[in-house]
């Protein structure tokens, strides 16, 4: 039986709300996927409201994010409140971080923000992801797997696809959050990426900040995936240092 008509999870890194780069983005892609509200695009003069639509179509149906735990349907013994709450714990233990600044990118085809410089501390938190995470995640079907397949894969991402559901996870992460979905046209696309990085200038030149995971979902399919919950990292190792903090504040006292 397929699997498209049942809902799915992924795990992805969203910008904090109040960041002025993610209300850029979701403009952008034409849709906050925190709220479902449309919003409206910018306006970038040689193109129309119709191709601009169309290039963010794909992007705009998952939302603003970066991948962490690519999409996929719960195990058979695991409900949406077991994935909360070991999305919780999980959040609990990972550090938070500050990412160098962001970047617009061609990857192949796709326009996409990527970060300037390297961010190894991303690539850990997305393995961990991966590994943490995996048992909550029902195997894949041999439809996907072909589907994926048909698309063009190395042996190495094939292997990977059929153990951990995704064939982009450890060496072959790359981090990036999409903007756009394929524009053959490469003078268009080289247009579109000045573009692109004109209208998000002013919210390019900060660091990164990677405060939070969130749980993503689609109730099949076909529906866009939303912003179902954000979970805040590092609050363990905090909440300990100010522990040890009060003690040794307790101890200088006597």
């Amino acid at each position: 039986m397929s699997q498209d008509h049942l809902p799915r999870y992924a795990v992805y890194y969203a910008l904090p709300r109040r960041n002025a780069l993610w209300a850029l983005a979701q403009d952008w892609l034409g849709r906050d996927c925190e709220t479902g509200r449309f919003r409206t695009p910018p306006k970038l003069e040689g193109w129309t409201a119709v191709e601009l639509a169309a290039a963010t179509e794909s992007p705009r149906h998952y939302g603003f994010h970066a991948t962490l735990k690519a999409p996929f349907h719960l195990s058979a013994d695991c409900t949406l409140q077991q994935l909360r709450n070991s999305l919780s714990r999980f959040a609990l233990d990972q550090p938070s971080f500050t990412a160098p600044p962001l970047k617009v990118s061609a990857i192949g085809p796709f326009l996409a923000l990527t970060f300037s410089e390297p961010a190894p501390a991303m690539e850990t938190l997305a393995a961990e992801a991966v590994r943490d995470l995996d048992a909550l995640r029902a195997p894949l079907s041999e439809e996907s797997v072909q589907r994926r397949l048909a698309k063009g894969l190395t042996p190495r991402q094939e292997a990977l696809l059929r153990r951990w559901g995704y064939p982009y996870v450890f060496e072959e992460f790359r981090f990036h959050m999409t903007l756009t979905g394929p524009l053959a046209d490469r003078q268009k696309r080289e247009r579109l990426q000045e573009a692109l990085a004109e209208y998000l200038a002013s919210a390019l030149d900060q660091p990164t900040p990677v405060q939070e995971i969130s749980l993503y979902s689609q109730a099949d399919t076909h529906s866009p995936f939303m912003l179902e919950e954000r979970f805040s990292l590092g609050v363990r190792d905090r909440e300990e240092a100010a522990d040890a903090e009060s003690s040794d504040r307790g101890q200088a006292a006597l």
